[in-house]
């Protein structure tokens, strides 16, 4: 026996014996600390069952009859209550015993301790949960930024061949209004594919080093207008606030995207409180360390008193088009496009809710040390500079593989006195300017087209030696071709869409610049 024991409690594995006719349990020495129980002193059955976990003792009963009535060995996972009130998972495998044919005498079995590996197993889950979550928000993320690049495609002629339409046209014209209406659908158009941009996180951002105590002072007034007389605002700030590097006008639309969302959830009134603090090392390993690294942050909490986000729908709420608000009555964009451009700014967003008790999203943003060589830049507000000629008699070899969009860049800039050569690739555009004598002062290229694009169309230039100068253009933001061009110069860029007046001022302040 004493052996047994020692071996067992090397093992952690104890021994068992259910005496039917007695109705007692007996255990080993490592059953005992197991259980909890005192060593060597045997318990009603009942005694045991009392211990079992509600929802799991129907379960247990089950499996004991139909190992007794199969005669064939059991396994069963259950949690025991042990003395100090902790649950525990233990793992019981074991065999019913027959004296002879007729008569049962009872159960004999071992009993192991995996709450550890039970626990591991849920972290595994839950790990497993978060990685296909982030996998399909990859894919919506792929799905959105190639729909937004198409959506630029059509809505940049439409914008404008409107504004070509409206400048021959007077506002007493009767078709003024008509061509108009049609510009400003398109520019909402536009701004539906933005938000597409910052949830896919390829939306083009200006970060510059902020403190959000400034930020959110200015944007109190809006806030207190968009969330009406009903709801009240509270702005509370942390002393010494930590600087941060953010696109300050994508992170005001957080705040309004946030706030919007939480007066919806409070119809009959309550409060909204925006609340920063810093978040040194040490707590932010608390946080959420299997998505966010430890180090410093700078942290924006968003609270309200609203009905809360269903625990069955919580996951859901990054998701694009995702809306629980009445049809008509939101984009299903709103969450979304706060999630790409915390994203994208390097940040972390989480959401805690409860139903009936309000909802809280906090957001990580990293803290920003500048260095004693930073330069402080002031933003002087420029005085009213006289209106610029944006007419030209320069040649242009215009390269646009999409043929609304050339039609339209072919127009405007035609009608401003440059002239325009088309080529439909890069390729052609190669071909063009083999053929052509004068040469050009300026090429306009779309950056994404089949076979050769526009960043390569620039290397092959660069390697002939030809150093005209670019302007890329491209429903996607200039970021994701610009560290192809690591170590080219001579080119700027431009997104779709773009108007009638953004193309010509780019074309001239290329040609100046």
């Amino acid at each position: 026996d004493e052996r047994l024991n020692h071996a067992q409690r090397i093992a952690k594995v104890g021994s068992w014996y259910f005496d039917i006719p007695g109705n007692i349990l007996t255990w080993s020495d490592e059953t005992c600390r197991i259980f909890g129980e005192p060593i060597g002193i045997p318990v009603p059955i009942e005694a045991v069952l009392r211990h079992v976990h509600p929802d799991d003792l129907d379960e247990c009963i089950r499996i004991y009859e139909n190992s007794f009535d199969a005669r064939l060995p059991f396994s069963i996972v259950y949690r025991l209550r042990r003395h100090d009130g902790e649950y525990r998972w233990l793992l019981d495998n074991g065999v019913p015993r027959w004296k002879d044919e007729t008569e049962f005498i009872g159960y004999i079995g071992s009993c192991v301790d995996i709450t550890e590996r039970k626990q591991a197993e849920v972290d595994r889950q839950q790990l497993e949960q978060q990685f296909h979550q982030a996998q399909k928000l990859v894919s919506l993320c792929v799905l959105a930024g190639g729909i937004a690049h198409d959506f630029n495609n059509v809505l940049t002629p439409i914008i404008g061949f409107a504004d070509l339409l409206l400048a021959k046209m007077r506002p007493t014209d009767p078709a003024f209004a008509d061509v108009m209406n049609i510009k400003q659908n398109a520019n909402r158009a536009a701004n539906l594919v933005r938000q597409l941009l910052a949830f896919s996180r390829k939306q083009t951002l200006q970060p510059k080093v902020h403190v959000l105590t400034e930020a959110l002072s200015d944007l109190g007034n809006l806030l207190g207008r968009v969330l009406g007389e009903k709801v009240s605002l509270k702005i509370n700030h942390d002393r010494e606030l930590g600087l941060v590097m953010v696109d300050i006008h994508q992170f005001e639309q957080v705040i309004i995207n946030l706030a919007v969302n939480a007066r919806d959830a409070m119809p009959n009134g309550g409060s909204l409180t925006v609340r920063t603090y810093n978040v040194g090392v040490e707590e932010s390993r608390t946080i959420m360390p299997s998505l966010m690294p430890p180090g410093e942050y700078v942290a924006c909490e968003v609270q309200d008193t609203g009905s809360g986000i269903p625990a069955e729908i919580r996951e859901k709420i990054w998701e694009p088009f995702f809306s629980t608000k009445d049809v008509g009555k939101g984009t299903g964009l709103g969450l979304s496009t706060v999630y790409g451009i915390v994203k994208q700014t390097g940040g972390f967003i989480f959401c805690d809710s409860e139903m009936g008790k309000g909802t809280t999203f906090k957001i990580y943003l990293p803290r920003f040390y500048p260095q004693k060589s930073d330069a402080v830049v002031i933003e002087e507000k420029p005085a009213d500079a006289p209106k610029r000629d944006y007419t030209g008699k320069e040649r242009i070899l215009l390269v646009e593989d999409e043929d609304a969009v050339r039609a339209f860049a072919l127009r405007a800039l035609t009608s401003r006195g440059y002239t325009v050569v088309e080529a439909d690739s890069g390729e052609s555009a190669i071909e063009k300017i083999d053929m052509d004598d004068k040469g050009f002062d300026l090429i306009i290229s779309d950056v994404v087209m089949p076979e050769m694009d526009g960043p390569t169309l620039l290397r092959e230039l660069r390697k002939r030696g030809n150093e005209t100068k670019f302007v890329f253009v491209s429903g996607y933001p200039g970021e994701q071709f610009e560290q192809d061009l690591e170590g080219h110069s001579g080119y700027s860029f431009m997104p779709k869409p773009f108007s009638l007046k953004q193309l010509v001022e780019k074309v001239k302040e290329a040609m100046e610049g």
